[in-house]
C-alpha cells in the first residue's frame, strides 16, 4: 500500500518535472521572440550557455514547487477533484508567472509591448499546462488503485439498521472516489472503549455514523465518539453535529464531512507555519539580550533554575515540554499539580512581574521554531488537567486538530484559568477560534496580545 508520503513524493517529482519542461517550452519561444543579437547566434547557444537561462532551468522549477507546497496541494495527495487540481494549478502558476515576468524577463529587449503580454500568456499556459497533464495521470492511477482497493481507509459504520446499509452502499457505489471501505456495523449503543477495540481489531481509522438519528439524539453518541480518538464522518444532512463548519471529503461520491476536522485550509496551515518559524526565529536572536537580563533578575531573586519546564499535550495528544521563564519557587509543585493565582504564595517577587506582562512566556518562541507550539492556538494543559476537562467537555479533544500557541482567544478574552471549571468555560473561545482559524483572525489575537502585556493584564 501506498503511503501519502510516496504519493506526496509523486506530484512533487511530477510538478517539477512538468515545469522544467514548460519552462523549456517557453524559452524556446522567448529565444524567437527576441530581436537578434550577436552573442547569442544560435537558440543552442542561447539555451546552453547563457547563465540566467540554465540559473532559471534550475531555480524557477523549484519555485513552483515551494508556491504549490505552500498553496496547500501536497497536503492531501489523495484522490482529488478535477477541479480542485484546475484551480490550483491555473492560480498558482499565474502568481509564479508574475513573479518570474517581473524578476526575470521584464528587461527582455522585446519591441512591442503587446508582445510582452503575449509572452506572459504563454508562460502561464506553459507553466500550468503540462503540470496539469502531469497531475491528472497521477490522479488516474490512484482512482485505478482505489477501484482495486489499494491504499484504502477501513470504516466502522455506526448503525446497523437500513439507514446505516444504504448509505454503506452509497460510499461503494464510486469506488474510483471513495477512499473508505465500509468492514463493520457496529451497534450504537457500544460503549466508546467497545468500539475503539474493534476499530482497532480491523484496523479501521475512521467512524461514519449512519444510523440516520436526527441531530439532537446524536448529539451523545458523538461526545461518547471523540473519547475514541478516530476520525467521525456524517453525511452531509447532519452537518451541524459538532456545531462547526463543514469540511467535506468528497462531491462525486457520498458526500462525507469529518466533524472532527478543524475548520483549517491547507494553505492557510502552511503559511501560518512558515509565519510561525519566521517570527520566532527573529525573536530569539533578538530578544538573546533581554533573556539575558531576566535570567540575571531570575538568579538574583530566587534560588533554582532560570527555565522551566513541564509536560503539555500538544498537537494530535503528542506529549511535548513546554519552556517558561520560572516565577515560582523551587519545588512549588512538590505536593503535587495545582494551578495558580493571582495571590499564589508560591510566586517570586520577579515571577510577579514575569506573569504580569506575561514575559515568562517568551521562551516559547523556541517550541514554536522546533514546531511544538503556534504563535496563536489554543493553550495547552497538563495531561492531569486534561482527563478532568474532557470529563465534563468531551469536545476538548478536538483542540489537538491545531497546535497549542503562545496565545489563544480564551487567553486575550478570558485569561488565565485557576480551576478546571474556569478552564472549561475559557473552551467556548478556543472552540470559536478552532471554527474560524485564519491569518486575520490570528493577527487579531496578537494585536491584543501585545495590548494586553503593555498594559500589564497579565495575571
Amino acid at each position: 500500500m501506498k503511503g501519502k508520503g510516496t504519493r506526496r513524493m509523486q506530484y512533487i517529482l511530477s510538478d517539477y518535472i512538468t515545469t522544467n519542461i514548460g519552462w523549456l517550452v517557453f524559452n524556446v519561444v522567448r529565444y524567437l521572440s527576441l530581436p537578434p543579437v550577436n552573442e547569442v547566434s544560435t537558440m543552442r547557444n542561447f539555451l546552453l550557455h547563457d547563465t540566467n537561462i540554465l540559473l532559471g532551468q534550475l531555480l524557477f522549477p523549484i519555485m513552483m514547487v515551494v508556491l504549490y507546497a505552500l498553496s496547500g496541494f501536497y497536503n492531501r495527495p489523495g484522490v482529488k477533484s478535477r477541479i480542485d487540481q484546475l484551480g490550483n494549478t491555473i492560480g498558482v502558476s499565474l502568481i509564479g508567472m508574475l513573479l518570474i515576468f517581473f524578476t526575470a524577463l521584464i528587461n527582455d529587449d522585446v519591441p512591442e509591448r503587446l508582445r510582452n503580454y503575449e509572452l506572459m500568456a504563454i508562460l502561464w499556459a506553459l507553466l500550468s499546462g503540462p503540470v496539469l497533464i502531469g497531475r491528472a495521470l497521477i490522479n488516474n492511477i490512484r482512482r485505478g488503485e482505489l477501484r482495486r482497493g489499494i491504499g484504502v481507509f477501513n470504516a466502522l459504520m455506526l448503525g446497523k439498521d437500513k439507514a446505516a446499509r444504504e448509505l454503506a452502499k452509497r460510499i461503494e457505489r464510486h469506488p474510483h472516489c471513495s477512499e473508505f471501505r465500509v468492514v463493520t456495523f457496529v451497534d450504537p449503543k457500544a460503549s466508546p472503549q467497545a468500539i475503539a477495540a474493534e476499530a482497532s481489531r480491523l484496523d479501521a481509522s475512521v467512524i461514519i455514523i449512519g444510523n440516520g438519528a436526527s441531530v439532537e439524539s446524536n448529539r451523545p453518541l458523538f461526545n461518547s465518539l471523540l473519547l475514541t480518538g478516530l476520525d467521525i464522518y456524517v453525511p452531509a444532512d447532519n452537518y451541524r453535529l459538532a456545531g462547526n463548519s463543514p469540511s467535506i471529503r468528497s462531491v462525486v461520491s457520498e458526500p462525507l464531512i469529518n466533524i472532527t476536522a478543524a475548520n483549517i485550509s491547507p494553505a492557510t496551515a502552511n503559511l501560518k507555519r512558515v509565519g510561525d518559524i519566521f517570527v520566532s526565529a527573529i525573536a530569539l536572536v533578538v530578544l538573546l539580550p533581554v533573556f539575558a537580563v531576566i535570567a540575571i533578575a531570575i538568579k538574583s531573586d530566587s534560588r533554582g533554575s532560570v527555565f522551566y519546564t513541564q509536560e503539555r499535550i500538544g498537537r494530535h495528544r503528542k506529549p511535548f515540554k513546554i519552556i517558561k521563564f520560572r516565577t515560582m519557587v523551587a519545588d512549588a509543585e512538590a505536593a503535587g499539580p495545582a494551578l495558580s493565582s493571582s495571590t499564589d504564595p508560591r510566586i517570586t517577587a520577579v515571577g510577579r512581574v514575569l506573569r504580569k506582562y506575561r514575559i515568562d512566556e517568551l521562551p516559547q518562541f523556541w517550541n514554536v521554531l522546533r514546531g511544538d507550539m503556534s504563535l496563536v492556538g489554543p493553550r495547552p494543559e497538563r495531561q492531569y488537567y486534561e482527563e478532568q476537562i474532557i470529563n465534563i467537555a468531551p469536545h476538548y479533544i478536538l483542540l489537538h486538530q491545531v497546535r497549542p500557541g503562545i496565545t489563544s482567544w480564551g487567553m486575550v478574552k478570558y485569561g488565565y484559568a485557576g480551576n478546571v471549571d474556569q478552564m472549561v468555560e475559557r473552551l467556548r473561545y478556543d472552540m470559536l477560534y478552532l471554527e474560524n482559524v485564519s491569518l486575520s483572525v490570528d493577527l487579531k489575537i496578537l494585536f491584543y496580545t501585545v495590548r494586553t502585556v503593555v498594559t500589564g493584564q497579565g495575571v
